[in-house]
């Protein structure tokens, strides 16, 4: 089984020594073995886990989610439900975030489009300016004479 000093293991997996170390006080990653001088050494099946951490990440788990993902990929077929029911909720998640961004990029682009037609004022700053309803609806900012 091969062994890997910390610095190795920034440079293979692009993670901070801080993360690192983070990972293992919390419990994400097993105490890593240390030689005398207390140096830390990754072994194969810590490297296996760092790259499962980072993907879960990527995928947009928080580190309490991915500490359960971590349980359950010890037995995954016990655990295939309590899994699928944690991606279910990931996945209404992300869909919420992907309507959220698709009404603010719609937004940036009428703005954009008001901008361009526009021969005076700036609409984008005016926009940005209003101050929203209580109902959602937006409400002008007063103007100030120039």
């Amino acid at each position: 089984m091969s062994q890997y000093r910390i610095g190795e293991i920034t440079i293979k997996l692009g993670l901070s020594a801080d993360a690192l170390r983070y990972y293992e006080k919390i419990g994400l990653l097993p105490k890593v073995s240390r030689n005398g001088a207390g140096i830390r050494f990754y072994n194969d099946q810590d490297l296996s886990r760092l790259r499962f951490i980072q993907r879960a990440q990527k995928m947009d788990f928080t580190l309490a989610e991915i500490a359960d993902l971590l349980k359950m990929r010890d037995d995954p077929q016990r655990a295939r439900k309590s899994v699928r029911e944690l991606t279910a909720t990931k996945l209404e998640e992300v869909q919420t975030r992907l309507k959220e961004i698709t009404t603010l990029r719609n937004e940036l682009r009428l703005l954009l489009n008001l901008c361009q037609a526009s021969a005076e004022g700036c609409p984008i700053i005016e926009n940005i300016d209003q101050q929203p309803r209580k109902h959602g609806k937006r409400k002008r900012a007063p103007v100030e004479p120039v």
